[in-house]
């Protein structure tokens, strides 16, 4: 299974001019492929958030989008258990434990013919699986109750989330508000779900050296358009070649968007210079239209069309 945005453009309407818009995202393309993680950077306002409700059909009804959102699959229609998204927000009932709150999310979600012996087991492997075997039997916690660790809850809102096994897993900031300790466990859970042959998508801001470090591909954003789309460890080459060296012992993810916050057209203008730059920032485009040929004509399965303009 591959997901594949192709020309995307986002656009809002304003309240100013009748018939206006705002653009949030502006002709994107690119594509995620299974057992990779790819994470969505930019400053605030890039577009993050937007491009992650794009893929999991949850724009506003008021929202124009245009071009096209697919995704490989066996079936003439998605079933909603493809894909599962994780919000920045944990929403759980503070007297409840951890395994009470899988538990109950496994029987409303599971099939029902799933047997209890079934159920338990897996709720077990999930709770292994996020490593919260040493907080199962605590309860979550609020205001006025304590309770886990905001990592642990984080791995919590994504264990529920993996109890049907979906094939893409889509997570909006799952390290902010965590500390580095808590965010490498966070990501390290997700790179574990991804060697599991998933397909896992994230909109980080500026992430850990470590963090970095576990990503497989990296989609930057500034001003909803694309600055770079490739390799998360070719990157720091990427920008070294238009002119923007990372300094020695700096987190490459600052570097990066200390660089777009300066200034975009600035940046633009230096890739342009570099015509093995625009080759890899274009080839994205290359590989979308290659990946879409392949899988309609020699490919063992089609792609589906789950939005479209």
């Amino acid at each position: 299974m591959c997901s594949v945005w192709e020309n995307l453009t986002v656009e809002l309407p304003t309240m100013i001019t009748s018939g206006s818009t705002r653009k949030l995202l502006s002709d994107l393309s690119g594509y995620a492929e299974p057992g990779h993680i790819l994470a969505i950077m930019g400053p605030s306002g890039s577009g993050k958030s937007t491009l992650l409700d794009s893929l999991a059909g949850r724009l506003s009804s008021n929202v124009k989008m245009s071009g096209k959102v697919l995704l490989n699959a066996r079936r003439s229609s998605i079933d909603c258990r493809d894909i599962s998204y994780v919000t920045q927000e944990d929403f759980f009932l503070g007297t409840l434990t951890v395994k009470e709150t899988i538990t109950y999310s496994a029987h409303l979600r599971l099939p029902r013919k799933t047997t209890k012996e079934e159920l338990d087991s897996v709720v077990e492997n999930t709770i292994m699986e996020m490593g919260l075997q040493d907080c199962a039997d605590s309860k979550i916690g609020n205001w006025h109750l304590r309770g886990i660790s905001t990592g642990e809850k984080k791995r919590l809102s994504i264990g529920v989330e993996i109890l049907t096994r979906p094939h893409i897993m889509l997570l909006d900031e799952p390290t902010t508000g965590l500390d580095s300790a808590s965010a490498f466990f966070v990501m390290r859970a997700l790179s574990s779900i991804a060697y599991d042959g998933k397909i896992v998508i994230c909109s980080l801001h500026q992430p850990s050296s470590d963090v970095f470090n576990l990503l497989d591909d990296l989609l930057l954003l500034s001003g909803g358009e694309t600055v770079y789309f490739g390799e998360a460890k070719m990157a720091v080459k990427f920008f070294a070649e238009a002119g923007f060296p990372c300094p020695t012992k700096r987190n490459p993810s600052d570097h990066f968007l200390r660089c777009i916050n300066l200034d975009f057209d600035i940046i633009a203008e230096a890739l342009l210079r570099y015509q093995n730059i625009c080759v890899r920032a274009l080839s994205c485009s290359y590989d979308v239209h290659w990946r879409l040929t392949w899988s309609l004509t020699s490919g063992p399965v089609g792609l589906v069309e789950v939005h479209a303009s």
